[in-house]
């Protein structure tokens, strides 16, 4: 008798991580300071390249020692590049204070208490909820933090006559189209703005309203299909397993849960509170008008009050001015506030804290391996190159096909590095440079790479939050893919047409 053959596995192709693929960039960055010619720019007083002053300089090709401590230098930096120390920071305190609050399930439940409370009125929730997902994921990121929503919502959708697709589309539709128009988001305008060296609250306003038209597109697009799916349910792009759903979720489920508390409540209001006085302290109010200088005014009068001023502290810096130092002190500060109110005791709020950092580790290291590109390629003299190239290349081009030829370059990258801080850190040094040859302000290109990161995301494959979010619902991609075409094509052609229109304001 023969033993049978035993056929061999075939080994499929996994996608190495973020950290690996931006790792194996930096090797091949460090490759190319062996080939491609050193040169430099002529710089002015504040350290800004001024075109067309480009020469060529002795090469300073990179070895392995400098490969390996592209990452530490990018973290702390070195004379040719600032370091992301101050980034990876604000991100790690950003972690310490949500998990803080996730400690109290004021999110969790404040979601839940508006589920039920348009029981009865479900279609009004789409346009609600994905406005509240919307500002979740254009001010902090919202991301993984949407997979806690899917049980209690995709019970309550199907129970009254829509599907589970419904369900998922409300959350990660409304997320993601935050992610795309971020106005503060500090995983994505923060590591791009710091990149370039300016504000986050420059170009809010162009972001602000690409949010609003991208988000009344979207609750659009999901409202009419959750119409046509409530008045025949044939419609449905998961109708062959209605009664499979039916049988598996439970509405019963989404009513679970109790009343908000007062202590709840207080940490939500103190939540938006936080998130509103950012982007205040962040917007450059004096330069958009000479004439509004009250937080000047009025930080300056506190500091001069006898003992008051002492105790508030005398190096204050005005709202207005603030970066990412005076932000970071106002999510640790409102941490512990947030403990207070709460009542939370101490050894939890640690642990808290302490989780929520713990969480957001990997966010923040992978800033400064990402920033490790940008110091192989300064401290190998060819950035200034590069750029050179770009100057040539983008002889006689306008800024709208510049900022589209953006755009659409981000799409594929951000298949490539799906970590949004991890791609601003990797390419913005080079692009932002780029886009002022052609006469686009840092801001425009920062609303491009945004852009084209959050489409991605709404159907990228490597993205666990998509994945996940279908695992749920027990929804195939395919079907996801098929039912999102036509909003990823509108989506498309606004943004670029947006953006042309931006570029040249």
């Amino acid at each position: 008798m023969q033993t049978p053959k035993v056929e061999p596995k075939k080994r499929r192709f996994k996608m190495p991580s973020a950290y690996t693929i931006l790792f194996m960039i930096i090797c091949l960055v460090a490759i190319l300071t062996w080939i491609i010619p050193a040169g430099a720019y002529n710089t002015d007083k504040a350290g800004n390249i001024i075109a067309h002053t480009y020469k060529s300089v002795t090469a300073n090709p990179q070895g392995i020692w400098d490969v390996f401590m592209a990452p530490i230098y990018g973290m702390i930096g070195n004379d040719q590049t600032e370091g992301a120390i101050s980034i990876s920071l604000f991100i790690l305190v950003i972690g310490g204070f949500l998990g803080v609050v996730n400690k109290t399930k004021a999110l969790d439940d404040g979601i839940g208490a508006v589920v039920r409370k348009y029981k009865g009125k479900e279609k009004r929730l789409i346009p609600i909820l994905m406005i509240l997902f919307a500002l979740g994921g254009s001010t902090y990121g919202m991301a993984e933090e949407t997979i806690a929503f899917y049980p209690l919502l995709i019970p309550v959708m199907i129970g009254v006559g829509f599907d589970s697709l419904t369900a998922v589309a409300i959350i990660l539709v409304g997320s993601q189209i935050g992610c795309l128009a971020s106005t503060v988001n500090p995983f994505a305008t923060g590591v791009a703005s710091q990149t370039l060296d300016i504000s986050m609250g420059q170009g809010l306003f162009p972001r602000l309203l690409l949010l609003i038209i991208t988000l009344v597109l979207s609750i659009w697009y999901v409202y009419r299909y959750a119409s046509k799916v409530e008045k025949d349910p044939s419609k449905s792009a998961v109708f062959e397993q209605r009664q499979e759903d039916l049988d598996r979720f439970s509405v019963a489920d989404a009513d679970e849960g109790g009343t908000m508390t007062g202590r709840q409540k207080g940490v939500l209001t103190l939540f938006g509170l936080t998130f509103l006085l950012m982007i205040v302290g962040l917007i450059p109010w004096s330069t958009i008008n000479t004439k509004w200088t009250f937080f000047e005014s009025a930080t300056k009068w506190l500091s001069g009050i006898p003992v008051v001023g002492n105790i508030l502290g005398s190096d204050m810096v005005p709202m207005g001015d603030w970066y990412f130092s005076e932000i970071t002190m106002l999510f640790l500060l409102m941490s512990v506030v947030v403990m207070f109110v709460y009542k939370m005791k101490e050894a939890d709020f640690i642990h808290a804290f302490l989780g929520g950092m713990a969480e957001f580790l990997s966010v923040a290291i992978i800033v400064a391996v990402a920033r490790g590109i940008q110091v192989v390629m300064n401290d190998g003299l060819i950035t200034d190159t590069v750029l050179h190239w770009g100057e040539m290349g983008l002889k006689g081009l306008s800024e709208s096909v510049f900022i589209i030829i953006t755009y659409i370059f981000y799409i594929p990258m951000s298949f490539l590095i799906p970590s949004t801080s991890g791609l601003a850190s990797a390419t913005m040094g080079i692009i932002g440079p780029m886009g002022k040859f052609a006469g686009v302000d840092g801001s425009v290109v920062i609303t491009a790479y945004q852009a084209a990161s959050g489409w991605v995301n709404l159907i990228t494959p490597t993205s666990g939050v998509v994945m996940g979010a279908l695992a749920i619902a027990h929804i195939n991609i395919s079907v996801w893919w098929k039912w999102i075409a036509k909003l990823m094509i509108y989506l498309f052609v606004v943004t670029s047409v947006f953006l042309g229109v931006l570029a040249i304001l």
